[in-house]
């Protein structure tokens, strides 16, 4: 379908909706969903929730509210709890699996309080990605309007842009357990570690960065394109502010920063 053809299809598909509540981070996906929504079924017919959790940098949660009251829906915060699911903790494979039903169980209770469908905003590139967490939405009946009008990662940067939305190019983000390799416990100290130190490199222009925790060693990814400049900036700084972190070792991914590197089937 062509642009206008998939625009077309998603202002229907919300309209039979009429009501929604969207599952809402912050990032390029859900602030296109939900102003989409808003500009579609009117602001007081579309409710976004935030989860807050230790999964999530303050800063990512910072933005959600920046990003939300720029769009103008109503915006509220949901507190959620995987750490206190030894499963979740543990970090087996399928670890996003617990973390979407523990948000999702939250979410469909608002849903159902407010008569709104509970919407998701997984998109039509995401189909071919490592996605446990999408058993956990079919569980909780959970719409994904992009996914079903066959919307892509590309074309909401595009329609994004059209929108004047901010951070229409903002790099990806996921939440902070995917940076430790499964089978890995998770606890809320090493994840406060990986935040304070991603914090320390985007303060230094790094804003595509991974803090892989891999025990004794800091693994850090950056895009290809800054590689060179991370090792040619003042590592030794760098590897000092982590060590003080609880890191011994601090190292250079020289592949660069890739979605998912941590996934059964990228690790090799």
């Amino acid at each position: 379908m062509d642009t206008n053809t998939k625009l077309a299809e998603l202002t229907k598909l919300l309209k039979s909706y009429r009501r929604i509540l969207v599952a809402y981070s912050g990032g390029v996906d859900s602030s296109f969903l939900l102003a989409f929504a808003a500009r579609t079924l009117g602001k007081s017919n579309v409710l976004a929730v935030t989860a807050v959790s230790e999964t999530y940098p303050d800063s990512e949660l910072r933005k959600a509210r920046r990003l939300g009251r720029f769009i103008g829906s109503r915006h509220i915060f949901v507190g959620t709890s995987e750490l206190k699911n030894i499963k979740f903790k543990s970090n087996p494979v399928n670890r996003c699996y617990y973390c979407k039903t523990e948000l999702f169980k939250k979410l469909s209770a608002l849903a159902k309080k407010y008569s709104m469908v509970l919407c998701d905003a997984t998109n039509y590139s995401d189909r071919t990605d490592f996605r446990p967490g999408r058993l956990a939405a079919e569980e909780w009946k959970v719409r994904s309007p992009l996914l079903e009008t066959g919307i892509t990662k590309d074309e909401i940067r595009k329609y994004s842009r059209a929108m004047k939305l901010p951070d229409w190019d903002a790099p990806a983000q996921a939440c902070l357990a995917s940076r430790l390799p499964y089978g890995t416990v998770i606890s809320e100290g090493i994840l406060r570690r990986i935040e304070k130190g991603e914090s320390y490199l985007k303060k230094k222009g790094f804003d595509v960065i991974r803090l892989r925790h891999h025990g004794d060693v800091a693994r850090l990814e950056v895009s290809a394109s800054d590689i060179r400049r991370l090792l040619g900036s003042d590592i030794s700084a760098i590897a000092r502010y982590l060590k003080k972190l609880g890191w011994r070792y601090v190292t250079v991914d020289i592949e660069g920063y890739r979605t998912g590197s941590l996934n059964p089937d990228k690790g090799r």
